[in-house]
C-alpha cells in the first residue's frame, strides 16, 4: 500500500511540473524575440525622412539621431546597426523584436506610451506650419489657419496629424507619406500649408530647393522627443537613460544638436 501511495503521489508531482513547464514555455513564446541574439549589437530603427533629425546624403545616414547613435555605441561598447522603415512601421518593428530601439525623432504621446516605453526626453520641439511666402499676410493670424475649407497637409501617423484633426476639424486634411511630398504639394498650391516638427520644418523650409516656402516662427504645440524601447525590455531602458545622462553631462548631446540646429526654437510652456 505504501508503494502504491508513493506512486500516485509521484505521478501527481510529475503531472504538476509538466503543466507548469508547459505554461512557462507558452509564456516565453509570447514574448518578442531578440532581433539576432547578438548582445554586442544594438539595432536602431529609423525613418530617414526627418531632416535634420535623420536623413540621407547620398546613401549615407546623417543627422542628429545617427550622430548620437554613434556616440551611444562608443559609450556602451556596442556595434550600431541601422534598419530603415516607413514611419508607420517603426513601432510594429519594435513590438515584434526586429529592432532594439527607435531613434527617429519620435514624440512622446500617451497613445504611443501604451505600446512602447520612452526614455527621458532629449529634445523639446513643437509642430510648425510651413507656408508659401506669398501667403504670409493671409495666414499670419492663428484663427485664419483653422477655418473651414482650409487645405492642410500632414504626414500620416505623426503628432502633427493628431493636432490638426483635433483643432481644425472643419478644414480639409490632406495626408502625405513623408515631408518631401507635403512640401511639393505646398509648392504646387495643392494645400494652403503643411504641418511638421519644428526643427524639420525650419530646416526644410530654408532649403535651397524650396525658396518660395517659409516656416511660421511660433510652434503650434509643445512636444518632447525621446528614444523608444519594447515594453518588455526594462534593462535596455535603464541603460539608455543612463547613457543619455552621460551624454548630457558631457555636453556631447548639446554639441550634436547645435551642429544640425544652429538656432533655438522657442516652445511656449
Amino acid at each position: 500500500m505504501k508503494y502504491t501511495k508513493y506512486t500516485k503521489y509521484t505521478k501527481y508531482i510529475r503531472s504538476w511540473f509538466s503543466s507548469f513547464f508547459i505554461c512557462l514555455t507558452a509564456l516565453f513564446c509570447c514574448l518578442p524575440l531578440a532581433h539576432s541574439g547578438d548582445s554586442n549589437t544594438l539595432v536602431v530603427g529609423l525613418n530617414p525622412e526627418y531632416r535634420p533629425l535623420v536623413y540621407k546624403e547620398g546613401r549615407k545616414l546623417t543627422g542628429i539621431e545617427p550622430a548620437t547613435a554613434k556616440e551611444l555605441g562608443q559609450l556602451l561598447k556596442k556595434t550600431i546597426e541601422f534598419k530603415e522603415y516607413p514611419w508607420v512601421e517603426l513601432i510594429p518593428a519594435l513590438e515584434n523584436g526586429d529592432i532594439d530601439v527607435i531613434m527617429s525623432g519620435m514624440s512622446i504621446t500617451t497613445e504611443r506610451s501604451r505600446r512602447i516605453n520612452f526614455t527621458q526626453a532629449y529634445l523639446e520641439i513643437g509642430q510648425m506650419a510651413i507656408i508659401r511666402k506669398s501667403d504670409i499676410g493671409r495666414l499670419s493670424q492663428p484663427r485664419s489657419m483653422f477655418k473651414a475649407g482650409m487645405r492642410i497637409g500632414i504626414e500620416l501617423g505623426t503628432t502633427g496629424e493628431q493636432y490638426i484633426r483635433e483643432y481644425a476639424a472643419e478644414a480639409e486634411v490632406k495626408p502625405y507619406q513623408n515631408p518631401g511630398d507635403g512640401l511639393a504639394a505646398l509648392h504646387d498650391n495643392e494645400i494652403d500649408y503643411f504641418v511638421h516638427d519644428a526643427p524639420t520644418s525650419w530646416n526644410l523650409a530654408n532649403d535651397s530647393d524650396w525658396p518660395d516656402l517659409m516656416a511660421l516662427y511660433a510652434p503650434l504645440t509643445r512636444e518632447s522627443i525621446a528614444w523608444a524601447v519594447n515594453k518588455n525590455n526594462e534593462a535596455l531602458l535603464d541603460t539608455l537613460n543612463e547613457a543619455l545622462n552621460t551624454l548630457k553631462a558631457s555636453g556631447m548631446l548639446n554639441q550634436i544638436q547645435y551642429h544640425w540646429i544652429p538656432v533655438k526654437i522657442e516652445v511656449e510652456r
